[in-house]
């Protein structure tokens, strides 16, 4: 191993370490997707109370925390933006066979903390009425991957290119618009759903394909009751309805 592979190995490794440190005996580690925090920390506090028990949860882009699982950091279950992450979490040995479920269908909103900006058609985006574009990364975060879906299908992708600011993630994304360093972002439903001081277009679902966001147990968890006990409350009545009331379509 050459000397920079090995500093490279070292570095990785205490990122991991940073990241996540391993469970007390009453607590599980998860890794959540971005556009899920406010929601988590809800659910987190709801089965704190009901059992006793703790999940500690580490925020960040899909394809990120992904990245993390694989290379050995000790989540033990995984709430992903999309299906593919942990299908392939499955299918690579990582997760629990048969663990796998959906615990939310999220919803992509065009906002803009300007009032009057953004109307109810999403015609803001072929007026030459802003600079950038806010919109997560769409190789890492499915909602950037669904933000140029939209794009596509509107046939503004082109037009519109050198106008988009991207973010790491969709939370950042979202940063981007409430700071005002884009005045428009695609963004989840779930990070604007109480705010009626801006304006927003619910982006038609047919413009870009269903988000479908699935949890599965990892392997690393298997043998940590707490963490198939928090999957199993973030199945139950009481986190679908806190789900829900985040914008969510529940199953």
């Amino acid at each position: 191993m050459t000397r920079s592979l090995s500093v490279l190995t070292a570095a990785l490794a205490a990122s991991l370490a940073l990241t996540a440190a391993p469970a007390r005996a009453d607590e599980t580690l998860v890794a959540v997707a971005a556009n899920f925090t406010a929601a988590a920390k809800e659910i987190g506090a709801a089965f704190t109370e009901a059992t006793g028990h703790t999940a500690t949860f580490s925020f960040g882009s899909t394809g990120k925390l992904y990245a993390q699982i694989a290379h050995g950091a000790p989540f033990e279950a995984f709430l992903a933006a999309d299906t593919a992450r942990p299908e392939k979490a499955e299918a690579e040995g990582l997760g629990v066979p048969g663990s796998r479920f959906t615990y939310a269908v999220g919803r992509l909103v065009l906002y803009s903390t300007d009032p009057a900006l953004v109307d109810d058609a999403g015609a803001v985006l072929e007026r030459d009425a802003f600079d950038h574009l806010a919109i997560a990364n769409p190789v890492t975060a499915p909602y950037g991957a669904a933000a140029v879906e939209v794009l596509e299908a509107l046939g503004l992708q082109e037009s519109l290119k050198d106008r988009l600011v991207q973010g790491d993630t969709i939370a950042q994304a979202h940063q981007f618009v409430i700071t005002g360093n884009a005045e428009i972002g695609f963004v989840a439903l779930s990070q604007v759903v109480d705010d009626d001081s801006g304006s927003q277009w619910m982006v038609p679902q047919d413009l870009y394909t269903p988000i479908r966001q699935d949890a599965i147990l990892l392997k690393t968890g298997a043998d940590n009751p707490v963490a198939a006990a928090f999957l199993a409350f973030l199945k139950g009545p009481e986190a679908t309805a806190i789900t829900a009331r985040y914008g969510y379509g529940t199953e």
